[in-house]
């Protein structure tokens, strides 16, 4: 398998036996999941982690059943929606997730920048990151996914809809509102 083959071929190839394929896949997409599942679990690490682990198992055992019905990633994301969506079933009522005991939230998080970079800019800059991050997890949760299924796992309007379970118009709509509110939150920061 070439590293440039569609993420279809090589779950294909996957299904196959080319356990090369499942390196690249996961190579690929391994961020991206992990940051969605963190964002959607309110930057709960060890929830996180676990529907991390959750998903990619799955992926492995559904590999023989993969046919090319809809985008990889679709179908990825689809698993990781799911699992996101049981873990809230399981922990009802719906509370939010409060961050690992390991992570006390008085830091904002660490932005890398040059070394030319004045200390204030560097300081404005990890406000801003903090800032962004805090009005990204206030936003309702339907918004926050539709806003981190776009901007974070690169998907389509349709491709968000088929993963959600929502039509087109409610997909965009949602997307819209939690735009104008991370630019109205960000307003006298940008």
């Amino acid at each position: 398998m070439e590293a440039d083959d569609t993420d279809e071929a090589l779950m294909l190839a996957y299904a196959g036996g080319d356990a090369g394929a499942f390196d690249v896949l996961y190579g690929r997409h391994r961020a991206g999941m992990f940051r969605y599942l963190l964002r959607q679990l309110n930057n709960n690490r060890t929830a996180a982690e676990e529907l991390f682990q959750d998903v990619w198992t799955s992926l492995i055992g559904a590999r023989a059943r993969y046919r090319v019905e809809a985008k990889f990633t679709t179908w990825l994301y689809t698993m990781a929606h799911n699992r996101v969506v049981d873990h809230y079933r399981r922990h009802r009522p719906l509370e939010r997730v409060t961050r690992s005991d390991d992570d006390d939230g008085d830091d904002p998080p660490e932005i890398p920048a040059p070394a030319t970079v004045q200390p204030e800019r560097a300081a404005q800059a990890r406000q801003q990151a903090a800032r962004l991050l805090a009005l990204v997890e206030a936003l309702p949760t339907a918004q926050r996914e539709a806003f981190l299924l776009h901007e974070e796992s690169g998907l389509s309007l349709e491709e968000i809809a088929e993963v959600t379970g929502a039509d087109r118009e409610a997909v965009k709509s949602r997307l819209r509102y939690a735009m104008g509110k991370l630019r109205r939150g960000m307003g006298d920061l940008l």
